[in-house]
């Protein structure tokens, strides 16, 4: 899930922000690369995974639950999850109905943000986040027998999970890596000491001189419902090797991270958030560092950006969202266009309208 947040400019300044962008948009032709996959419902940051041959995606499930917007992001109330399944690219997207209810959580209190799913050993795992009954995000996991549902919840979080956007990324040698956190709404910066600290900042993006604060990783235990060793810090390196710099907006790590392997190499993919790119970082490791290489999708319609990119009958797909159907940053669309590595391992960049 993405919160919908800018620098902390001031309201002036952060009006004249959202003035000239609404204007931008206003001015734009407004011919779309893609369309969205379902117009019936309302969705967003969504997850591909090919199960049984088939493509599954796990969205958001937008809704317009009458809240104001703000900036902790509270107007993404999102209270349930729909999958949806695909049999080809191009065909018809079938919505599972409720996979997952918040009122089946035992421990959630609300807001059920951007999911996940992965498999083992005749199981469907569904990662998601949720703020506990103290309004604190974790991130808890539901089993199924069938991809697209109904999923049970566990009673209980995984243990030292905290913040949002799960994206588990299983290698090739069967070992599954989670991958998690967002700044600002989803509160990320406020774990910065190792414990949550209620009043600690909504955001680390005026710490300019300062390593910027990045998405987290951990190893996932056999069973996949905890996580076996530390919760680590995903390192992204500038063309020097050092670290990224909290100042560098257009290449730091916001929220909305991923995970997908090509020829060898691990690429993390991410969003800028208040700049609303979609970046890569590769590495030799899923733990990494990760060496930034790019952007590869321009700003799309609304303020936030969330993906997915999987490999589905030998090519490469973005799984992304935009405005399209609402024209409201909460209810959005989500959408498929195909990606491509160039030979040299870069990813050819993709710009959301014609």
């Amino acid at each position: 899930m993405n919160s919908t947040c800018f620098k902390s400019l001031g309201l002036a300044a952060t009006t004249a922000l959202l003035c000239a962008s609404v204007t931008g948009l206003a001015q734009h032709p407004k011919k779309y690369l893609s369309q969205p996959l379902i117009k019936t419902i309302y969705t967003a940051d969504p997850s591909a995974h090919v199960f049984n041959g088939k493509l599954y995606i796990y969205p958001s499930h937008d809704i317009d639950a009458g809240i104001p917007e703000n900036d902790n992001g509270d107007h993404f109330a999102m209270r349930d999850y729909h999958i949806l399944s695909m049999d080809n690219i191009n065909g018809p997207v079938t919505d599972h109905g409720v996979a997952l209810d918040i009122k089946n959580i035992p421990w959630a209190g609300r807001q059920l943000w951007a999911p996940d799913c992965a498999y083992k050993n005749g199981t469907y795992y569904l990662y998601f986040p949720v703020k506990d009954k103290k309004d604190v995000f974790h991130i808890g996991v539901a089993t199924s027998k069938n991809p697209a549902g109904p999923f049970k919840a566990e009673p209980e979080p995984i243990k030292g999970s905290f913040s949002i956007d799960p994206a588990v990324f299983t290698d090739t040698d069967g070992q599954s890596y989670m991958y998690f956190g967002g700044i600002w709404g989803g509160q990320l910066q406020r774990w910065a000491t190792g414990k949550y600290e209620a009043n600690g900042s909504k955001t680390d993006l005026m710490k300019d001189d300062a390593p910027a604060l990045s998405c987290k990783v951990a190893r996932l235990s056999s069973n996949m419902k905890g996580f076996d060793g530390p919760v680590r810090d995903v390192v992204i390196l500038d063309n020097n090797g050092k670290p990224l710099l909290g100042k560098d907006h257009d290449r730091r790590f916001f929220e909305g991270s991923w995970m997908h392997k090509y020829k060898g190499k691990y690429y993390f993919t991410y969003s800028t958030g208040d700049t609303h790119y979609l970046a890569y970082a590769i590495g030799d490791h899923p733990y990494g560092p990760f060496r930034y290489k790019g952007i590869f999708l321009k700003p799309v319609e609304g303020w936030t950006t969330h993906h997915s990119i999987v490999e589905f009958k030998g090519k490469w797909y973005l799984f992304y969202h935009d405005t399209q159907l609402s024209g409201k940053t909460h209810l959005r669309n989500v959408k498929v266009t195909p990606l491509y590595h160039k030979p040299d391992g870069s990813i050819s960049m993709i710009d959301p309208f014609k």
